[in-house]
């Protein structure tokens, strides 16, 4: 164990963040600023766990940027067909953010790559 880390947990972690930048430096996919994989880390997750994010909702993470600011990344995000919007037929008016399935995929790549890190880190 490191001798910075004194926790077998702390260490765990460590490990883990190691294996997520390595993961995210890999050349595939589309490219993407911290920014735009934060924003769309938030609303895949969001979909994940059954809380279709309305792009009301992601303009208001003021964590990530400003309105106008995570508008714009939306906006690019769905230019790289990393996002998509749709309308609940019974009200026009709320804007909902789901991820495509190029997004899907991209982020089972990345599983598939952080178990194979893990596995022969191991």
């Amino acid at each position: 164990m490191n001798s910075k880390c004194k926790s077998a947990s702390a260490s765990a972690y460590m490990r883990f963040l190691q294996l997520a930048r390595s993961v995210q430096q890999l050349p595939d996919g589309p490219h993407l600023d911290a920014n735009e994989k934060k924003l769309l880390e938030e609303i895949a997750l969001s979909w994940f766990e059954n809380r279709v994010m309305t792009v009301r909702e992601a303009i208001g993470l003021t964590h990530l940027g400003s309105p106008a600011t995570l508008h714009k990344r939306i906006t690019r995000l769905r230019q790289k067909d990393l996002l998509k919007t749709f309308n609940q037929p019974e009200d026009k008016r709320a804007k909902y953010l789901i991820p495509t399935d190029q997004t899907i995929a991209m982020f089972g790549d990345f599983g598939k790559k952080m178990n194979t890190a893990i596995t022969s880190a191991s």
